[in-house]
């Protein structure tokens, strides 16, 4: 089997590390444009060959002969400036890919928009509220496109908020800059990495093209709780309330603090069979907070 990756990233290379032996891993970085960007990425691309992963620098590279050999493509590079930057460069190549056994598209619950705290499934209507919400819309519209017009075996994952090894609130918590911001009714599904890469991992085994799915675990909480657990577990202050009108955020930041939502992950279940490895953030903390001690 022959994987190929675009954007291989924090979510990305978990998948890797998961796939069973014998697998064949093609994976890109992106196109350097200056002298320190270049170092990064030959330095990225020497840690990647170390994992037994080709790197290819995208854009940039040919990657026709590698889509030409691939049975297995993630999309895990967003848009750029409102496109897609895959679809931009490959669309003729994806459409004749009649080789291709699975596609899979990483995109996010943020399709959604706001629903002010009530659940979204698959079947909801997309009405994204942010520009980068817009992107994903218009990305999964032509994904699907090619889909519905050429076969491809598409895919799409929506993922709700990811954390995981070094993505967790400990590190703010220790050196003093975790806030615990409260917006009332405020409410946001998350996803533990390794969960993520469980379910790409069993739609790799059981394909049903043309199919999205919600992948979040079962306990959608307001932000606020989990800085608290995280500090009780840390055995450190849980931080003062600090109200949302009060808050100094960037842009991003406020922005997702203008969807309140509750994701529904009944077909991940349903569909691939997956028991959740963390259900809820108590779990994944835990967890998180139980290898950092063990170092």
């Amino acid at each position: 089997m022959r994987l190929l990756v675009f954007g291989y990233g924090y979510t990305s290379r978990a998948l890797v590390q998961s796939l069973p032996d014998g697998w064949h891993v093609t994976a890109t970085t992106r196109s350097p444009e200056k002298a320190a960007a270049m170092q990064a990425a030959a330095n990225q691309a020497a840690a990647m060959q170390a994992e037994g992963i080709t790197p290819r620098l995208f854009p940039g590279d040919n990657l026709t002969a590698d889509l030409a050999q691939a049975t297995h493509v993630l999309i895990s590079a967003g848009p750029q400036d409102g496109h897609d930057p895959v679809l931009a460069d490959l669309r003729n190549g994806f459409a004749q890919a009649r080789q291709l056994k699975w596609l899979g598209y990483l995109s996010t619950t943020g399709v959604y928009g706001d629903h002010n705290g009530d659940w979204v499934d698959e079947n909801t209507a997309l009405t994204p509220s942010t520009e980068r919400g817009h992107a994903r819309v218009t990305a999964e519209n032509e994904w699907m496109d090619l889909h519905r017009n050429h076969g491809l075996p598409l895919h799409i994952f929506r993922l709700a908020g990811i954390y995981g090894p070094g993505r967790g609130p400990f590190a703010k918590l220790r050196n003093g800059t975790a806030r615990r911001i409260i917006k009332q009714g405020q409410v946001f599904s998350r996803i533990h990495v390794e969960d993520i890469a469980q379910v790409l991992l069993a739609s790799m085994s059981n394909p049903a093209p043309g199919t999205t799915y919600n992948v979040c675990d079962d306990d959608p909480a307001p932000p606020q709780d989990v800085i608290a657990y995280a500090a009780t577990l840390l055995g450190l202050p849980i931080p003062p309330d600090l109200p949302f009108e009060q808050a100094t955020l960037s842009p991003m930041a406020r922005s997702f603090y203008g969807e309140s939502k509750r994701a529904d992950n009944t077909r991940i279940k349903s569909d691939l069979g997956i028991r959740l490895r963390y259900p809820d953030y108590r779990s994944g903390l835990q967890q998180l907070h139980s290898a950092e001690s063990h170092r």
